[in-house]
């Protein structure tokens, strides 16, 4: 396999990882408060990674050096997760994982500024195809859904996660210094879970743990080793393969990842029409792995 074959594959499992995040988050959104869920979460997917840190025995000196660069990475993480568990507070999933569709032309306005990543226009025209096809898919075919979307306070809170989010994979390339994907992922999460806990304590102290409901724990260890350990480290080994704007462009296929996750929830199926977002979404991705570097 390509190095940017790798990369490709790894966002492609980042975003059925990441949908799945909504369907499960929207529903324990209320149960918890954002910074406690998350902190947890961290600290829970540190312990994971610290592990398999050990296990592999690669923790070269050159991983401590400038921590500075985790505390700013995992304080981007933090704002992005808080801002989500918030936002998922009073808008659908639906409504969110339009919002999270921006991240791509996000990335790559960062991209460009930070790294002069520069979006062909082939590339252009694949966001363009992927934006389409995913709005198709979030508003289920149905021009009077599209039609009667409003911007709603919770999803105004996660366009601003949305923004950190597209930062992250610009800056990571950038400080990245060639050390081991776990070890650097440790890393952000360790500093992540420490800002958790400096700014969250008073909701982790007022937090019932022992009577949560067990879909809170189960949603917790779900995000802990799939949706956050894991998706750090597809991350990673995305970002310093590929441009940030290809990095960001999977989140085109969270929606279609989310009405498989509705389904497997018992929450109905989608329409035939819908399938066309879907195979447009497909389109945009072949465009995207013809237009290598």
């Amino acid at each position: 396999m390509t190095s940017q074959a790798a990369g490709h594959l790894s966002m492609l499992l980042f975003s059925a990882l990441v949908a799945g995040s909504f369907s499960l988050g929207s529903m324990v959104a209320n149960h918890i408060a954002p910074t406690a869920l998350t902190a947890v979460r961290f600290g829970l997917a540190s312990v994971i990674m610290a592990g398999m840190v050990l296990g592999s025995g690669r923790l070269p000196r050159s991983t401590f050096a400038a921590p500075w660069r985790y505390l700013l990475l995992g304080g981007l993480y933090v704002v992005y997760f808080v801002a989500m568990f918030e936002g998922l507070k009073t808008a659908p999933p639906v409504s969110a994982a339009a919002v999270f569709t921006l991240t791509p032309v996000i990335a790559g306005i960062f991209g460009w500024f930070v790294l002069r990543q520069v979006t062909t226009p082939r590339m252009a025209l694949a966001l363009g195809i992927g934006a389409f096809g995913a709005l198709w898919v979030i508003f289920r075919a149905d021009w009077t859904v599209a039609r009667a979307f409003e911007i709603g306070r919770g999803e105004t809170i996660y366009f601003f996660g949305c923004i950190a989010h597209g930062l992250y994979p610009v800056l990571m390339r950038r400080l990245s210094r060639g050390e081991p994907a776990a070890a650097f992922t440790l890393g952000v999460l360790a500093a992540g879970f420490m800002i958790l806990v400096v700014i969250g304590w008073p909701e982790l102290r007022a937090t019932d743990w022992a009577n949560l409901p067990a879909l809170v724990w189960i949603t917790l260890a779900y995000l802990s080793i799939f949706a956050t350990a894991g998706t750090f480290l597809l991350v990673w080994i995305a970002a310093l393969r590929l441009p940030s704007a290809k990095v960001m462009a999977y989140t085109y296929l969270t929606p279609s990842w989310v009405i498989l996750w509705e389904i497997a929830l018992g929450k109905g199926a989608p329409t035939g029409l819908i399938l066309v977002g879907i195979a447009l979404t497909v389109v945009a991705l072949a465009l995207l792995l013809r237009d290598e570097e």
